[in-house]
């Protein structure tokens, strides 16, 4: 499904060159759940936004779907992403002025859907989150966990074979969290893959395969479970300060 070899991103000035990714190798196979720790800064977020075909990269290799996209024009890009990704974000990214059927129907109108399949796919997805009662109240209208199970219906519309969260839960309290977190389970069951990035370790253990990601390189606790519990015992001790 998505088969990362060796990427690289680097980003460039006239004085400072920044490596955000160096040589990172990620397979996640049909139907996974993967999560992606790692500290601030460590390439999580670059990692995503190349995932999601929002940004390129610099070297490497990265297949989605077995399609390599190195080098696939923008309007390609754009394209495979349409049909084959959907996107969670922290910050649900609903727009306020429209109730929850156009918020999920702004993505669909883009790909040329028919009203009438158009219909069909907002209303099974707002009915699948649990919000099929409330497709005419207005983000503002709504708690924040129904706000991202919102969200959660705007990317499923698309019948994605990918779903790419970043921190899904951040903006949450723990109980709106779980609740969340049951819903992407539910939908990983059903049979989309899943990456998620988190903070939260908890969230983050009750996926198939944690990846922690630190410096830009990529490694599988599944693999190798030691090297990546003292990475974060050592993520934890920079980020407690110092009496």
């Amino acid at each position: 499904m998505l088969h990362m070899n060796a990427v690289t991103k680097v980003y460039r000035t006239e004085l400072v060159e920044t490596h955000a990714l160096r040589a990172l190798d990620l397979h996640v196979r049909e139907g996974e759940f993967v999560a992606v720790t790692g500290p601030s800064g460590s390439g999580k977020t670059t990692f995503l936004n190349i995932a999601g075909l929002l940004e390129t990269y610099t070297g490497g290799v990265y297949k989605l779907d077995g399609e390599d996209v190195s080098g696939l024009s923008d309007d390609a890009r754009s394209r495979l992403r349409n049909r084959k990704i959907g996107f969670i974000f922290q910050s649900f990214n609903l727009i306020p002025d429209l109730n929850l059927f156009d918020n999920v129907d702004v993505p669909l109108r883009y790909r040329g859907i028919s009203s009438a399949e158009r219909r069909q796919r907002i209303e099974d997805a707002l009915g699948r989150v649990g919000l099929g009662s409330r497709m005419k109240h207005y983000p503002a209208e709504l708690s924040g966990g129904q706000q991202q199970r919102a969200a959660i219906a705007r990317a499923l519309a698309g019948s994605p074979r990918l779903l790419l969260a970043d921190e899904p839960t951040g903006n949450l309290d723990s109980q709106m969290a779980r609740g969340v977190m049951e819903l992407l389970e539910e939908i990983n069951a059903a049979g989309t893959t899943i990456v998620m990035v988190t903070h939260d370790p908890e969230l983050a253990a009750r996926a198939q395969r944690n990846v922690h990601i630190v410096d830009g390189m990529a490694t599988d606790l599944s693999v190798e479970p030691n090297l990546v519990r003292a990475r974060q015992l050592a993520d934890a001790a920079e980020s407690t300060p110092v009496a």
